[in-house]
């Protein structure tokens, strides 16, 4: 404890309340915190963190046809393996999540009365998409139906 007084104190309130809350969650951990405890100091871990930050850089470039965990782990300065294994502890995989995101992202948009002008293939292209057939194929097994009939019944419901 000593070593952290001596440390020069954190000038913004953010960032102490920041290095506080660390410590005290790996005290926790050290000492044998709650399952809940436990999972709420994970949930504010380096590793949540990174995971954040890569999803928040998978959303920014998910249009990218060229987007990779590869590319993502250079921008982020972290292995592949890295990032692989941030999404394995989250329960999918990166390939996974960016084809759920692209998913959810082209839904979205065939349901948005603003973007009817738009083909499904535009639409499929503009989600990161680069094969057509694969587009439809997993679109009808995401939700159930051809991204066609999910525009024409997001314009039944709008009438």
């Amino acid at each position: 404890m000593r070593a952290v007084r001596e440390l020069h104190a954190p000038s913004q309130p953010e960032l102490r309340q920041l290095v506080a809350t660390h410590i005290r969650d790996l005290i926790a951990l050290a000492l044998g915190a709650t399952r809940e405890a436990a999972e709420i100091a994970r949930g504010r871990s380096l590793s949540a963190a990174r995971l954040r930050a890569i999803k928040v850089d998978i959303a920014r470039n998910l249009g990218r046809a060229d987007l990779s965990g590869r590319a993502v782990a250079n921008r982020h300065q972290v292995s592949a393996r890295y990032v692989q294994t941030l999404f394995e502890a989250d329960g999918t995989t990166f390939t996974g999540y960016v084809r759920d995101q692209r998913l959810a992202y082209a839904h979205h948009m065939l349901s948005n009365a603003a973007v009817a002008v738009h083909s499904v293939s535009a639409i499929a292209f503009d989600a990161g998409f680069g094969d057509l057939s694969h587009f439809n194929r997993d679109f009808r097994r995401r939700y159930g139906a051809s991204p066609t009939e999910v525009r024409a019944a997001a314009h039944w419901e709008r009438r």
